[in-house]
């Protein structure tokens, strides 16, 4: 305990070590809460689910924080329904087991911009006879459009940019912004607005619901794809992913090569002999080729890239590095005590070899933890990532494919690209402080 006390008191005398543990502990923290916030079925439902789930969205939008450094404030994307939002519903009876429905949705508008698109959602309920509705638009100007009177089926999508009437009213401007400006056509008038579906039913137990979907230009805390998924699931999702897979890996390759090289220097002869051929013939085969191969024709499943990682990781440089330490504390004066008093060949490798070899495996292992995050993150973006899980890799990969950084939507790469880079930062700043501390070479510098 004291020496852990020493070692600790020694490491938060570097500046390096306590930035990059803060950014360390933010990740798992932030893992932490993604787990807890979005289980994991959850979260693979929400990323394979696309459009489907996420049709509230707009597609390609910047993140709401986009509007913190802009002048001109673009609208934020919103729905309001019978749980959400200003939404009040009346219904009157009428002659003939017929009924008057009247829906309202009001919003204050104080966007620059235009939105994306206006759409309501119907859900109705009726068993032959259609429902009949009119669908009044009120601007805080005093304008009140008649956007269309039409029949309805038991679920239906109405989208106001595609709308004949409206779009014979509004010659040359899209209904969604033409409904919005009144003497500027370039500046929405902004206000209270409001959303009226007045509908007639004609059978008794007949019912009208609709959702009113407002899609802005922004959306989300890290903005939407193509499919109109919230990357916040991804981005989230991403951190544990990229921990497990880096600390497991890092662990896997850094105990397991130190357990190997010990054995092979303790033991010598033929075992030392095949674990220095198998080290040599690891060296020289195509790592990066051999990943490939494996998501390619057998899985990608990031387990089965996670074992075969660490398999071919054991057998690396490192061994060497190890057993010419090992070799020279097997010589070492304790190491012959322990032999005379009878200790077995388990307890002389597991208690006074390997360790003495823990200070130097710590920041190896810590620095290693980068270079096992990107590897995932460019098997993905190389198209062989785990196809369920949402990582930052896969983000990368689906920016790419659809030509984000043509399209402007930088946003799509960026984050992914910075979260990794913060990773990187943070385990590098805080393996070169472990390695100051532990190794005794680097002591003063």
């Amino acid at each position: 305990m004291n020496a852990f006390k020493k070692s600790l008191k020694e490491i938060l005398q570097y500046p390096s070590a306590i930035v990059g543990g803060i950014f360390v502990l933010l990740l798992i923290a932030v893992a932490i809460y993604a787990v807890i916030s979005i289980p994991y079925q959850k979260a693979i439902d929400l990323w394979r689910g696309g459009e489907s789930i996420w049709y509230r969205n707009p597609k390609n939008v910047p993140p709401v924080w986009m509007n913190w450094f802009s002048s001109k404030k673009q609208p934020l994307s919103f729905y309001i329904n019978d749980t959400r939002g200003d939404y009040k519903k009346t219904v009157e009876p009428g002659a003939n087991e017929t009924k008057l429905i009247t829906i309202t949705y009001s919003f204050d508008y104080q966007a620059d911009g235009f939105p994306q698109e206006l759409l309501l959602y119907f859900n109705n309920k009726y068993s032959s006879k259609q429902p009949f509705v009119t669908i009044n638009w009120l601007a805080p100007d005093g304008r009140n459009i008649l956007v269309d009177n039409l029949g309805i089926a038991q679920q239906q999508t109405f989208r106001f940019s595609q709308n004949k009437n409206l779009l014979t009213q509004m010659v040359g401007q899209n209904p969604a912004e033409g409904l919005f400006t009144y003497t500027d056509p370039k500046k929405p008038v902004k206000g209270v607005y409001k959303v009226v579906v007045k509908g007639t039913t004609f059978e008794p137990d007949a019912d009208i619901n609709a959702e009113f979907v407002l899609q802005g230009k922004v959306a989300g805390w890290a903005g939407t794809d193509n499919q109109r998924r919230d990357l916040t699931v991804a981005i989230l999702w991403g951190i544990p992913i990229a921990l497990i897979f880096g600390l497991v890996a890092a662990f896997g390759t850094s105990v397991l090569t130190m357990i190997i090289a010990a054995f092979g220097a303790w033991y010598g002869g033929w075992l030392d002999e095949l674990i220095q051929r198998i080290t040599e013939i690891n060296l020289v085969l195509p790592f990066l080729s051999i990943l490939i191969m494996i998501g390619t024709f057998y899985s990608r499943s990031i387990w089965t890239i996670l074992g075969a990682t660490i398999a071919l990781s054991i057998f690396t440089g490192a061994i060497k590095s190890y057993r010419a330490i090992f070799l020279q504390v097997r010589e070492s004066m304790y190491i012959e005590a322990a032999r005379a008093y009878g200790a077995s060949d388990l307890r002389i490798i597991f208690q006074y070899l390997i360790p003495r070899m823990i200070p130097l495996l710590l920041p190896g292992l810590v620095s290693s933890v980068p270079s096992f995050v990107f590897l995932e993150a460019t098997l993905a973006v190389l198209g062989l990532g785990d196809p369920v899980l949402p990582t930052w890799g896969k983000i990368i990969d689906d920016a790419w494919v659809n030509g984000a950084l043509y399209k402007g939507y930088y946003y799509w790469i960026l984050e992914p690209a910075v979260l990794l880079m913060i990773t990187g930062l943070a385990f590098a700043l805080l393996g070169f402080a472990l390695d100051r501390v532990f190794n005794p070479r680097l002591r003063g510098m």
